[in-house]
């Protein structure tokens, strides 16, 4: 089982929804990098559940603790332990799983796979596990952040609500001032409003997180197999319920001729930068996502995830249990009628994951 993403900044993660505790060792983070642990917090805060009326209602604090790795407030260059303890599980609500089947869950396919599985809250597939990167994530930022990158993630789409701006022309500093993270308080309200008349019908919808990446450099990201767009692809497609990706123009590129979708260059106004600075080109248009070639060309890196909707719903579904007999499954436990708010965090987190691994592997690639 694969556990650990990244290459030279790499992190593991481990623990179960219904365990002690979930966690994650970060390796081959930097020495002497400023350690905040309250932004670290304050990133797990945004993600953890309870925190709304439009997310699942179980109780963690998600407080983290910082087992090793740091030291008078820097990192030490040595493995970095992150864990978060479970406070609120309620394993009883999910006994009836205990040999059932639910539709659209990973019950079927762990058990096809491992022949034994942990059926309390889905166990290691629980989108609780993702609590663990956002803390490996939140660090990352903050490497990234003394290099001058900063991402931010919003909701733009939920179930047939789409926001048809561009993300530059939407104030993003608005995103954490509502419920869904929405940046248009006006669709941030009609959101919230669906998703609250879809959790009273016992139901879930899906939605649309969006992302934009700023101040990466040029050169990040291999041109082979581990270009820059396919690890950040394989990092979202790894978060629990997404079922899409797409960067840059992305499929309504298709509908452009070459002639229109070409990223023309040009050399950004250099003036009164001094003698010795070279001009970095930029382009004037940005279809191309701020990758080509597999590698960062230093304009912004836009993506777009899509997030199925939730496959626990509170409606009685049938299913198959073990023996392949027909039962019927009731629907328990605290769920989330949409994933997309607490996904905002999590999309940053694997962003930011990917793009710390590429910055160090590009350091590596000079003199």
């Amino acid at each position: 089982m694969s556990n650990t993403i990244g290459q030279l900044f790499r992190v593991t993660t481990f623990g179960e929804s219904h365990g002690t505790a979930i966690g994650c060792v970060v390796d081959g983070c930097p020495a002497g990098l400023e350690f905040d642990l309250d932004f670290i917090q304050k990133d797990l805060d945004r993600r953890r559940p309870g925190q709304s009326s439009i997310v699942t209602q179980r109780k963690e604090s998600d407080t983290v603790q910082v087992l090793s790795g740091v030291f008078e407030g820097r990192t030490t260059g040595t493995p970095i332990a992150f864990l978060i303890p479970n406070e609120d599980q309620r394993s009883r609500d999910y006994e009836h799983l205990a040999n059932a089947f639910r539709p659209s869950h990973a019950d079927y396919t762990w058990q096809a796979k491992f022949g034994h599985r942990d059926y309390r809250g889905g166990g290691r597939s629980s989108a609780r596990e993702t609590a663990a990167r956002v803390a490996a994530g939140a660090l990352a930022k903050l490497l990234l952040r003394a290099q001058g990158i900063e991402i931010q993630a919003f909701v733009s789409q939920v179930g047939h609500l789409e926001l048809k701006k561009h993300y530059t022309e939407l104030d993003l500093t608005c995103t954490e001032t509502n419920d869904i993270r929405c940046p248009d308080p006006i669709m941030a309200n009609k959101m919230i409003a669906l998703i609250r008349k879809v959790r009273k019908e016992g139901d879930t919808i899906g939605g649309v997180v969006s992302a934009v990446l700023r101040g990466c450099p040029p050169g990040l990201g291999e041109p082979v197999f581990d270009k820059l767009q396919a690890d950040l692809g394989k990092a979202m497609l790894s978060i629990n319920a997404a079922k899409g990706f797409e960067y840059g123009s992305g499929f309504a590129g298709v509908k452009m001729r070459g002639s229109e979708h070409n990223d023309l260059f040009r050399v950004e106004n250099v003036e009164g930068l001094g003698l010795g600075v070279e001009p970095r080109p930029s382009t004037l248009t940005n279809h191309s996502g701020g990758i080509q070639g597999g590698i960062s060309n230093g304009m912004d890196i836009y993506f777009r995830v899509a997030f199925k909707p939730v496959a626990t719903i509170m409606r009685d579904q049938e299913t198959l249990n073990a023996e392949g007999e027909t039962v019927t499954l009731k629907g328990k436990g605290r769920h989330d009628p949409c994933v997309v708010p607490r996904a905002v965090p999590i999309v940053e987190a694997m962003a930011a994951l990917v793009l710390a691994d590429h910055l160090l592997r590009a350091k590596a690639n000079q003199v």
